[in-house]
C-alpha cells in the first residue's frame, strides 16, 4: 500500500501468545518498521487482563528489535520502571494519551504534553475526541508548539469531525498518523484506508506551505469532491489539498480557520445561505441567484 511503517495491534490478535507469536511477527528481515500496541480496554483497545503480562509482552517485542513501542500514560511510570533501563536505543517510546469524550482546552491540552514528556517518552501521542470541527484547531496549535520545540508528537482528533486531523497533521509538524488496510478495519474512529492518504489526498506531498482547501457541508463524508480536485491539484503541481470539513456552525468555523493557509471552500447543503451572510461580499450574480432560489422555496411553501 505504500506505508512507512505496521502497527501490530496484539490486543486485536485472536489467541495471542507472546513468546510463540512475536518473534514470528518481528521475524527479519522486515519490510517495514514496526510499531507494537498492546492496547487494554481501559484505554479504547480489546485487552482485558493485568498489566504485568502486557508489560512483559512489550519488552519482549522490544528485545525482539520493534523499532517503536506504544504505552498508555496512566501506566507510563510504571512501565518504565519495570523495563528497569533495559529499553534498545533502537527502539522509541510512545506515550499515549486518549481521550474519548472531547478535546480539552489548549491550556490542559498544554498540561497534558508536559505530563508525557515528563515520562521520558521519545514521542508524545495525544488522541482527542471532536464534538465540532473546530476542536481541531487546537490540536494543531500544540502540534506547531511542539515542531518549534523540536518535540516529536502523534496528535489527532477521532471521528467524522476530526477527520481532517488525519489528513493534515503533516502540515502541522505530526509525526506520523494512521491508516487502516481496508474500509472497517480502522483501529481509531474515522481512520481513513492507507490507500486514501496516498492516493486520494496525496499526503507524502503535504508540508507546511501547503495550502487548505475543502468542502463544507452536514453531511459531507459522501462528496466526491475531494477525489475531483485533490486530482486536479496534482495534475497541475499546485501545492494544495482538498478536505471535507464537517461542520456545524458555519460562522465559528470561518472564524476559526481563517488563516492564509486555509485558502478557499466549496460550500454545499445545509450552509449555502449561512454562508451568503457571512461573506464580506457577495458577487452580484451569487446575490441574484440566492434571492431567486428563496422566492422559489416561498412560492413552494406556498
Amino acid at each position: 500500500l505504500g506505508a512507512d511503517l505496521a502497527e501490530l495491534r496484539l490486543d486485536r490478535l485472536a489467541g495471542f501468545a507472546p513468546r510463540r507469536d512475536l518473534p514470528a511477527l518481528l521475524a527479519k528481515p522486515r519490510t517495514l518498521p514496526a510499531l507494537v500496541t498492546y492496547r487494554p480496554k481501559w484505554e479504547g483497545g480489546e485487552y482485558e487482563g493485568d498489566d504485568e503480562p502486557r508489560f512483559e509482552a512489550l519488552q519482549l517485542a522490544m528485545e525482539l528489535g520493534a523499532e517503536y513501542v506504544d504505552i498508555e500514560l496512566k501506566v507510563a511510570d510504571k512501565f518504565i520502571k519495570f523495563m528497569s533501563g533495559k529499553k534498545p536505543e533502537n527502539c522509541k517510546l510512545i506515550v499515549s494519551s486518549h481521550n474519548y469524550d472531547n478535546t480539552p482546552s489548549a491550556e490542559e491540552l498544554a498540561s497534558l504534553l508536559a505530563q508525557i514528556q515528563a515520562t521520558g517518552a521519545d514521542i508524545v501521542k495525544i488522541a482527542t475526541t471532536a464534538t465540532e470541527i473546530v476542536d481541531v484547531s487546537r490540536m494543531f496549535q500544540i502540534l506547531v508548539h511542539c515542531q518549534e520545540k523540536q518535540v516529536p508528537i502523534i496528535g489527532l482528533v477521532m471521528n467524522d469531525r476530526g477527520f481532517i486531523s488525519r489528513v493534515l497533521c503533516p502540515k502541522f509538524g505530526g509525526y506520523l498518523t494512521f491508516g487502516s488496510l481496508e474500509k472497517g478495519k480502522e483501529s481509531a474512529p474515522s481512520q481513513p484506508t492507507a490507500a486514501d492518504l496516498i492516493n486520494v489526498y496525496n499526503i507524502r506531498q503535504i508540508g507546511p506551505d501547503t495550502k487548505v482547501f475543502g468542502i463544507i457541508g452536514n453531511p459531507v463524508g459522501h462528496s466526491k469532491s475531494p477525489i475531483l480536485h485533490n486530482e486536479a491539484f496534482r495534475s497541475v503541481g499546485l501545492n494544495a489539498v482538498y478536505v471535507p470539513f464537517l461542520v456545524d456552525d458555519l460562522a465559528k468555523f470561518l472564524s476559526t480557520y481563517s488563516s492564509p493557509d486555509f485558502a478557499g471552500f466549496s460550500c454545499t447543503i445545509p450552509h449555502k445561505e449561512a454562508a451568503v451572510r457571512c461573506c464580506d461580499e457577495v458577487d452580484p450574480i451569487a446575490r441574484v441567484i440566492s434571492s431567486s432560489l428563496l422566492l422559489l422555496l416561498h412560492s413552494l411553501d406556498c
